[in-house]
């Protein structure tokens, strides 16, 4: 059963608790609160106003297990803190398997400052789960996949259309790298696990993956400089910074220009751009 007065006082503590800056957000002369207001809470959870304030007082519906997900996730929950809220609500707590749907607490801090620049949180299944505005704009919504789709691991050997962000020449070793980072996940988690599913249905379904599966690639170096198509601004050559998590199993990468040069100015182009 939901305990909906408890569930109200640790949503109210966990907003307060959580600072303007802690978002990038200005504090302002303004606010009065200590920590963030409410609609600033329901704009982090992609909820209303009206729903979130319902929930705190509390008078509001019960939340369903996606609700509670996009609470944990815009409050920057930990993982502890997340199952407490699930607990609260009256579900089981959510399973802990390395998949990394909630993105750590950390790496949503590191994000949220890189509004001006192209980065993303995956997981280890190449799932991303976050992204900044920029990274939109460079390589589309990449969070808006269902099923194995969500993997990009998955549509680059199965959906043409996840290959034009490449050069074609670049387009073999993108394949080696995709199947050594999926084969270290899969040595990771066995064969139970999400990275078995993915590699049998690509098995299945591609022939060139069966044929790189079974040579067992190995990864290169994790910042390499890569190359990307953007249908408005052209070829930019690129660097990949990556920051691993490795007790929740995500990584998060940040996309770079050398400054000076014509792919940093395009870079910026970015920001003015819509999303793809």
């Amino acid at each position: 059963m939901a305990d909906r007065a408890a569930l109200a006082a640790f949503l109210r503590a966990r907003r307060e608790a959580l600072q303007p800056e802690d978002l990038g957000l200005p504090r302002g002369r303004r606010r009065r609160t200590g920590g963030l207001r409410r609609e600033e809470v329901a704009a982090l959870c992609d909820m209303s106003v009206d729903y979130y304030s319902r929930l705190e007082q509390p008078r509001g519906p019960h939340p369903s297990e996606q609700m509670l997900t996009a609470m944990a996730r815009g409050l920057r929950l930990s993982l502890e803190e997340r199952d407490l809220l699930f607990r609260l609500a009256g579900y089981a707590m959510p399973s802990r398997v390395r998949r990394g749907d909630h993105v750590a607490p950390g790496m949503m801090r590191i994000l949220d400052r890189l509004e001006d620049t192209p980065a993303q949180v995956l997981n280890h299944l190449g799932e991303t789960l976050s992204q900044t505005r920029p990274a939109l704009a460079l390589l589309g919504d990449q969070t808006a996949y269902t099923g194995l789709a969500r993997s990009a691991h998955y549509r680059w050997f199965t959906d043409p259309a996840a290959r034009l962000v490449r050069p074609e020449s670049d387009h073999a070793e993108q394949s080696r790298l995709m199947v050594a980072d999926l084969h270290s996940a899969f040595s990771h988690d066995g064969d139970d696990s999400g990275a078995a599913a993915l590699v049998d249905a690509l098995k299945r379904e591609s022939p060139e993956f069966a044929d790189l599966w079974r040579q067992r690639p190995v990864l290169g170096p994790y910042c390499a400089s890569k190359r990307f198509v953007h249908p408005q601004v052209g070829t930019l050559e690129l660097h990949c910074q990556t920051l691993i998590d490795p007790d929740h199993g995500q990584r998060l990468v940040v996309y770079t220009a050398t400054p000076g040069t014509e792919s940093d100015t395009n870079l910026r182009l970015l920001s003015l751009l819509p999303v793809l």
